[in-house]
């Protein structure tokens, strides 16, 4: 974390939104960034966390923490890419397992955006900052599958508002732990941050989140599901299926537990989470049409569904 900005109001401003203001005082910072730094808590009002729609006043004091990932403009790399869809306005690809979508605390080079920036040779929107130009929604780092970038900001607008709105289909295959006894099911469950461990998410009191799926095959001592993610909390699939009590297969964060039954009952070892975006569903923001994405399963996914079948 950088060394905190700190500044005292010095009249009030009863017409100006506090997102606003900062934007004029600090012409650097997009106005994405500004808005994820409230939303994150890096900006403080009397050291209280702040709204956007907060009216700055005279005397007030603000600070403003700015994280190192958003300081950091990362560097164009040649990366291979399997692009799924591209013109001028959004590319759609499908990202391998392994690979982090943004530059952040240990991981400055070698991912998605530094690939992309080559790619793309700088056509990428900048409302996301330095560190995320283009990215309008993220896939984990061990998660594989279809995900969108945004080549302009009204690009970017255009799919970010189809998110929030929840117009996009997203659709998921996930292998999980144990035989599911149903041939498919809802998981309405809130999911909010977990109340000790800050990097792990839990169901609780916290923000609706909804997913749907189907069984596609029952195997030895796990199951292969299709999963329809309705809206996209952070974890959410694989959260959900933890509080289901069939955590993803390979999950090194949720279902520990019985991961390593699956491993001591099938000596199978599992490589990453088995979870992978295999459909993605929008309308292009400039034309209207509606697009669909697929991407094949992957070969580790593949042979983990080899391992496992009766």
């Amino acid at each position: 974390m950088n060394p905190p900005d700190e500044f005292t109001i010095a009249q009030s401003l009863p017409l100006q939104r506090l997102d606003a203001f900062l934007r004029s005082r600090f012409p650097k910072l997009s106005r994405g960034a500004i808005q994820r730094l409230l939303a994150e808590g890096h900006i403080r009002v009397n050291d209280r966390p702040a709204k956007p729609s907060h009216h700055p006043r005279l005397g007030e004091n603000i600070t403003i923490s700015i994280p190192e990932s958003m300081t950091m403009a990362a560097q164009p790399e040649e990366m291979a890419l399997e692009i799924l869809y591209e013109d001028d306005d959004l590319l759609a690809l499908n990202k391998p397992a392994g690979l982090v979508v943004h530059p952040a605390a240990g991981h400055a080079s070698h991912t998605l955006v530094n690939a992309l920036l080559h790619h793309c040779a700088g056509q990428l929107s900048g409302i996301g900052d330095v560190a995320r130009p283009g990215i309008v929604h993220r896939l984990d780092k061990e998660t594989s599958g279809c995900l969108v970038v945004a080549k302009n900001d009204a690009a970017h607008l255009g799919l970010t508002a189809q998110f929030a709105a929840r117009q996009v289909e997203k659709t998921y295959q996930a292998i999980v732990c144990g035989r599911l006894s149903v041939s498919g099911g809802e998981i309405d469950a809130p999911i909010s941050r977990h109340h000790t461990d800050r990097k792990r998410m839990a169901v609780g009191a916290g923000r609706e989140a909804r997913t749907t799926y189907r069984v596609l095959t029952l195997l030895h001592h796990a199951t292969h599901v299709e999963v329809d993610l309705h809206t996209g909390r952070t974890h959410q699939i694989r959260v959900h299926f933890q509080h289901l009590g069939f955590p993803v297969a390979g999950d090194a964060v949720y279902g520990r537990r019985q991961n390593a039954r699956l491993r001591e009952a099938t000596a199978c070892e599992i490589p990453r989470q088995m979870l992978h975006a295999v459909k993605l569903a929008l309308t292009h923001p400039r034309s209207g049409r509606r697009l669909r994405f697929e991407a094949p399963l992957p070969s580790d996914f593949v042979g983990v569904l080899d391992a496992l079948g009766l």
